[in-house]
């Protein structure tokens, strides 16, 4: 009787042991709040204190798609709320990686758009013509 129960006892305790260490070795989900941008291979969010590469995948393709419409210009970062998993970037660039596990929400950008001065075809010529007299 004592060897039984010293057995079932022996035996719950590992499968309890070994169930602790898988819930360990999964990474928890983050909420990420933060703007958004994937151009061509490379993605980034960047919010508030961080900036974390994106894992390009099915997820991110996505989370694009959603942005793109609200975009203003090409390069317009917009704000977004994911799900996902940060972790080291083994790749040389930032520090870490999001792997997007859900897209919560996507928004439009609230910020103005940077001042973009544009110089005419005349502008341009007749300064080269002051370059070349000097």
């Amino acid at each position: 009787m004592k060897l039984s129960f010293l057995i079932i006892a022996l035996s719950l305790t590992m499968f309890s042991c070994k169930s602790e260490k898988s819930e360990n070795d999964k990474t928890e989900l983050s909420l990420i709040r933060g703007e958004f941008i994937l151009i061509d291979d490379a993605a980034v969010i960047k919010g508030n204190g961080f900036i974390y590469a994106v894992a390009i995948d099915e997820a991110t393709r996505e989370l694009s798609k959603k942005i793109k419409p609200l975009q203003r210009e090409e390069y317009d970062m917009v704000p977004v709320v994911i799900k996902g998993i940060v972790k080291p970037n083994p790749n040389p660039g930032w520090e870490e990686i999001v792997e997007i596990k859900e897209i919560i929400g996507v928004s439009a950008p609230t910020s103005e758009l940077p001042t973009k001065i544009e110089t005419s075809a005349q502008d341009q010529s007749s300064n080269e013509n002051k370059n070349t007299e000097n």
